[in-house]
């Protein structure tokens, strides 16, 4: 294998990294998001089902209390994860532009070296006679 059929292949691997990177964090924002909104929806309830929608009322729902802190929990670590996810993407996008750049050198090579590996093989070719045997082949 070629030096830059190596470099190519570790470029591919690292960007197909930071995709996976990418994604992971996306659904860990969306799973962070429907838990959220799941809470929402019992908290709603439970302020329904006891009457009292103050949180500083003394009988509010010590279960709603708790969901909304969850809740808030939730939000402020999708907030970060969106930070998270933004340098991700950044990295994404460095490491793309790097295989394309270890690309156009792997095609830049090959259109190079490909007169020179002909011109060798022809030679290769023509020094070598063939050996005629009158044995036949088992």
């Amino acid at each position: 294998m070629k030096p830059r059929e190596s470099l190519v292949r570790l470029k591919r691997f690292q960007l197909d990294e930071k995709r996976r990177r990418v994604a992971q964090i996306e659904t860990m924002i969306a799973e962070f998001m429907r838990v959220a909104a799941d809470l929402e929806r019992e908290i709603a309830n439970e302020e329904k089902r006891s009457g009292i929608t103050d949180q500083n009322h003394f009988a509010y729902p010590t279960y709603a209390k708790a969901a909304a802190q969850r809740r808030d929990n939730l939000l402020r670590s999708a907030d970060e994860l969106q930070g998270q996810l933004d340098e991700a993407k950044a990295e994404m996008d460095e490491a793309t532009a790097d295989l394309a750049k270890a690309e156009h050198l792997e095609d830049r090579e090959q259109i190079r070296f490909r007169p020179a590996e002909a011109a060798r093989d022809q030679a290769i070719f023509e020094a070598k006679p063939f050996a005629v045997s009158t044995r036949p082949a088992y």
